[in-house]
């Protein structure tokens, strides 16, 4: 388990180290999950370890919101002054997820077959 955390977090600094020395505007740990994801690509199947971590992490997975709470708290009179277009933001970046998410998924599912073909329906 200490192995795949450790592979977890050398993932997250290899992506800090890109992020610095290439000055991008995206996070390391964002770049560090991407490595993360093209070495499980590239090996086909993730080794039991890492997935037995990865199960223990989400378990767990309520408290890494903690901190983006205290946050949250910490910024109240800033969300007083912006409440409107926080709000909508939300509300536009919410459903149009649920539409992509829909139109994705009911073009990736594979289509039901009919239980009674065109010819013995006649």
């Amino acid at each position: 388990m200490i192995a795949a955390f450790a592979l977890i977090l050398v993932c997250q600094l290899f992506g800090e180290v890109i992020s610095e020395l290439f000055d991008l505007p995206v996070p390391g740990p964002v770049i560090g999950l991407g490595l993360l994801f093209i070495g499980l690509i590239v090996k086909r199947h993730p080794p039991k370890v890492l997935t037995d971590a990865a199960d223990n992490l989400l378990i767990h997975f309520s408290l890494l919101f903690v901190p983006a709470g205290v946050g949250v708290v910490t910024q109240l009179d800033r969300l007083r002054g912006d409440w409107l277009p926080i709000t909508a933001a939300l509300i536009f970046s919410t459903l149009l997820a649920m539409v992509l998410t829909a139109l994705l998924m009911s073009k990736l599912l594979p289509k039901p077959k009919a239980s009674v073909s065109e010819g013995e329906a006649k």
